[in-house]
């Protein structure tokens, strides 16, 4: 890779880190379901860490998102001042956002619609077909929560440089009070319990889902102040002692609060611990900067994370598709399946993941190309109600299938959606993509 291509002023750590996030996530979801073989040649699926005392403390390292949005926002305040700096405006930056989330986005949707409609059109076992589905669609709720917050981000930039401060205190005032609400009127109040992944009922959950957008605009809002400088001017002992802040605030919430100790069941949707955990995540790169920056001056490390990094979408939306496919190969296949849980199960977890990502880079060569912006030119439709209903459109699918599950009708309205999206955030002319140069891409 030719290093003189990478403009000075690019912070590689963040790149770096990003493909850390996404290696986390995937080796999360290896850990995090077993599946096994019983007597007979059924499977059974199994938590392999469920009711083991370290799981918990251990979601507090591996509960990475908070660190993406982060890492989401630094990129969104470079994103939007290359827009004004070419004379383009919000619109511009957020087609630009929105296609670069959708177009990888519909294969897949596809791929689930077909699937899963094949799948029950020949009488696949619905409660195999729902423990397949489930995990699959657990992953989607990111498309949704990262789109909203880029859409807005032109507009919280605004408020983030007149008032940072109000900014931020207003979000995780915001956040404290959905989750308040959630707490007394879903919980106590209603005596409701989750959405049942039988049906499309309502659960306490749906109390907590405007926290998609309070608790992750706070970390895109660190994200920001990261850009600015702020974590970077501080200090090693102010840096550790925000890290520490942090965790001592995830700690306070879970003892005295009504707050899951694992920060995976905080994850959706999205409580007011992770916005802590933002903070120290924030504060820990900031202290890992040096020797990140070292590591990322070597030719290897650039090249590794440039080809990674050009495909993070398509490894974040097909890994677990993938893990699926390779598991039911081997209940197909007489290849042997260790007990989940067991020492040779987690010794084996490696192997998979090596499997899971070379199977991914498979996908990747022809998904690869839909990461990249294809906005060329004015948009197709002027009138302002077009971007907004396109937005909206590729956002309610994915909320849809985190609050209630993988299923045909939701995995065929996304795709419906999803092209509508595209079609209404369209340009007028059509300009094919060219292959980029062997570059870090642009956040």
């Amino acid at each position: 890779m030719d290093t003189r291509q990478i403009p000075a002023h690019r912070d590689l750590t963040l790149d770096l880190a990003r493909v850390f996030c996404v290696a986390v996530v995937v080796f999360v979801h290896l850990a995090l379901v077993g599946v096994g073989r019983n007597a007979d040649g059924s499977p059974f699926f199994v938590a392999p860490a469920e009711g083991t005392a370290w799981i918990s403390p251990a979601t507090w390292v591996a509960e990475i998102m908070p660190l993406f949005f982060v890492i989401g926002g630094f990129a969104a305040r470079v994103g939007w001042a290359s827009t004004r700096a070419k004379g383009g405006g919000a619109g511009d930056f957020v087609r630009a956002r929105l296609r670069r989330l959708a177009r990888p986005a519909l294969p897949l949707y596809t791929f689930l619609a077909l699937g899963l409609g094949t799948a029950t059109l020949l009488g696949v076992d619905p409660a195999l077909l729902k423990a397949v589905a489930i995990p699959v669609g657990s992953v989607l709720w990111f498309l949704g929560a990262f789109m909203l917050v880029q859409a807005l981000a032109p507009w919280m930039i605004r408020l983030h440089e007149r008032a940072p401060w109000l900014t931020l205190w207003g979000l995780l005032a915001a956040a404290l009070v959905t989750d308040v609400i959630r707490l007394v009127v879903g919980i106590w109040w209603l005596g409701l319990g989750r959405v049942h992944p039988d049906g499309y009922g309502i659960g306490d959950e749906l109390f907590g889902l405007p926290n998609i957008a309070f608790v992750w605009l706070f970390c895109q809002q660190l994200g920001f102040a990261m850009k600015d400088g702020w974590f970077a001017a501080l200090s090693r002992a102010q840096l550790v002692g925000l890290l520490v802040l942090g965790y001592a605030g995830v700690g306070a919430m879970v003892y005295f609060g009504d707050y899951s100790a694992s920060m995976l069941s905080n994850q959706w949707p999205p409580t007011l611990p992770l916005a802590a955990l933002g903070l120290a995540q924030a504060a820990l790169l900031t202290l890992l900067h040096r020797p990140l920056t070292r590591l990322m001056s070597k030719r290897w490390a650039q090249a590794t994370v440039f080809l990674v990094g050009s495909r993070l979408m398509s490894i974040y939306l097909w890994h677990v598709p993938v893990i699926v496919a390779l598991t039911g190969l081997q209940l197909l296949l007489p290849l042997p399946m260790p007990n989940p849980g067991s020492g040779i199960w987690w010794a084996t977890r490696t192997l998979m993941l090596i499997l899971v990502l070379a199977c991914v880079w498979l996908i990747s060569l022809a998904t690869a190309r839909l990461e990249l912006s294809d906005v060329h030119g004015p948009a197709r439709l002027t009138a302002r109600w077009a971007l907004p209903c396109a937005v909206v459109l590729f956002i309610l699918p994915s909320v849809g299938i985190a609050v209630y599950g993988l299923d045909v009708p939701l995995a065929s309205s996304a795709v419906l959606c999803t092209v509508a999206s595209l079609l209404l955030s369209g340009t007028r002319t059509s300009v094919a993509v060219a292959k980029p140069p062997a570059r870090i891409p642009a956040g």
